[in-house]
């Protein structure tokens, strides 16, 4: 019996790739900047327009996309107010690794030396955190050559 696709029936093949699908999803720009700010404790849709300075109807479409795809959850006010909030759920929570990676890129090659730039700190510590590498499961730093896609057949 055959199996039913993973996505869109108008497509032309069955997208087997999770960095492509993960794109589809957090790819864009917007989308990205919006989990950013929610890291960084914005919550409320005219927060997030303020900071961006995106259009509202670009904001609304990106801040629906996430709410579905279970990234961003929208609850009642925390201060009590009519207000509604948009927070991270577990599985949004789980992308900090890829914006700390994507931050850490950005320090090493988008920024002269000596040029001025924000920098995520650890709390406890108060010290830059440290670089992000992909690992073995003996600890040693993977490199690309140490890798390989195992293709889906």
């Amino acid at each position: 019996m055959p199996r039913a696709p993973a996505v869109d029936e108008n497509q032309d093949a069955v997208e087997t790739c999770p960095v492509a699908r993960a794109v589809d999803l957090v790819g864009d720009r917007w989308s990205l900047l919006i989990v950013r700010d929610a890291f960084d404790g914005t919550r409320r849709f005219g927060d997030f327009q303020r900071g961006l300075g995106m259009a509202r109807n670009i904001l609304a479409d990106r801040l629906r996309k996430l709410t579905d795809a279970g990234i961003l959850d929208l609850q009642a006010a925390s201060d009590g107010t009519a207000y509604q909030e948009y927070v991270l759920t577990p599985k949004g929570l789980s992308l900090f690794p890829l914006v700390v990676a994507l931050r850490q890129w950005g320090e090493r090659h988008l920024f002269a030396q000596g040029e001025r730039h924000s920098t995520l700190i650890d709390t406890r510590t108060g010290r830059s955190i440290p670089y992000m590498a992909p690992q073995s499961s003996d600890h040693t730093m993977l490199t690309p050559a140490r890798t390989r896609v195992r293709k889906v057949e």
